[in-house]
């Protein structure tokens, strides 16, 4: 297959989020930002004059993954609006809005968070969260409050597209369902120097072919384990994440202690073990990617809904190499 489905999803959802969100999506932040917005964290989309990846033809035969006696066309795979539910066992009945959306603004939530709500580098894990901070979030997507210090990363501008077209009701379905989910380990994370080369693909990073290695540098590389089960929405199938070296300790001191007052002790809000605590979510296990991002948009106010006001004096302060350490180690934790 070699990221052919992911071309293909990147070119429609493009298409689709571009529509939704307009041009001036990532204007009026409230922030100014310390260093520019971490390529490999973002993953921004090939230019809007980037020549069309070659077609190929359509390939119908059933597609098949590990443990599951379930079948699905690329076609069928690649439908926004029809979760490709690859073991219904492993999780509650999906409400409509989960499994299909509702056609033509409001995208399957389970196709991008996938049936286990785990999801993905390039959007967020959502198994567990509390039903009122998911509610509160979608509220500050609709409002403008939330959104993407990249304008390029186009799955934070589906969800501004989203939010502004689901209804209530399917807002909170959808987060009820979510929060009843129990998070799992999803993320394997490796200390490392080199890592291999990789390139963007369908808003993550994937191996470039043929496989070489490069110095790390200051990055988080997150990967999936196993490319083909991930374009087909295994969602049994998780991600690597490499780190560098001696990141995890240098995240713990600044979580656990406030790195000698660079930033707040992350528990005092965040719960025993990062796990949570009321409507603040856990950060136990999280897509280090997806840690930065987050880390980035508050500082720069892209985030800024009223959840979010209290991370603005923690994360003032922090350079690139504090939220990658910072990163590196919430998601070493158990989910």
């Amino acid at each position: 297959m070699k990221h052919s489905f992911l071309t293909r999803r990147w070119l429609t959802f493009a298409a689709a989020s571009m529509l939704v969100c307009g041009s001036s999506f990532a204007q009026n932040l409230a922030g100014a930002p310390h260093f520019p917005p971490p390529s490999w964290a973002y993953c921004p989309n090939p230019p809007k004059d980037a020549p069309p990846a070659p077609s190929k033809p359509i390939d119908n035969a059933p597609q098949h993954v590990p443990n599951s006696t379930a079948t699905f066309t690329l076609a069928q795979i690649d439908d926004l609006f029809q979760v490709p539910d690859w073991h219904p066992s492993g999780h509650p009945p999906m409400p409509d809005v989960v499994a299909h959306g509702r056609k033509p603004d409001v995208y399957a939530c389970g196709y991008c968070h996938l049936p286990n709500g785990m999801g993905r580098p390039e959007n967020s894990s959502l198994a567990g969260l509390p039903v009122d901070y998911i509610t509160q979030q979608m509220a500050d997507f609709k409002s403008g409050r939330r959104k993407s210090t990249e304008p390029t990363h186009l799955p934070a501008a589906a969800m501004v597209g989203v939010a502004a077209h689901a209804d209530e009701q399917q807002v909170r379905s959808a987060a009820a369902y979510f929060a009843e989910l129990k998070p799992k380990p999803w993320i394997r994370i490796v200390e490392t120097a080199t890592v291999p080369q990789t390139h963007v693909a369908g808003w993550m990073l994937v191996v470039s072919e043929p496989v070489a290695k490069e110095p790390i540098g200051q990055r988080i590389i997150e990967i999936p384990e196993n490319l083909e089960r991930t374009e087909l929405r295994d969602d049994t199938s998780g991600f690597i994440a490499y780190v560098p070296i001696g990141s995890i300790k240098k995240g713990k001191t600044l979580v656990i202690s406030g790195g000698a007052g660079k930033t707040m002790p992350c528990a005092a809000c965040h719960g025993v073990n990062l796990k949570g605590s009321g409507d603040v979510p856990s950060l136990a296990g999280r897509s280090p990617s997806y840690v930065v991002r987050q880390l980035y948009d508050i500082q720069t106010g892209a985030r800024a809904g009223a959840a979010t006001q209290a991370m603005m004096a923690p994360v003032a302060n922090l350079t690139l190499d504090d939220m990658v350490a910072i990163a590196a180690y919430t998601a070493s934790l158990q989910p």
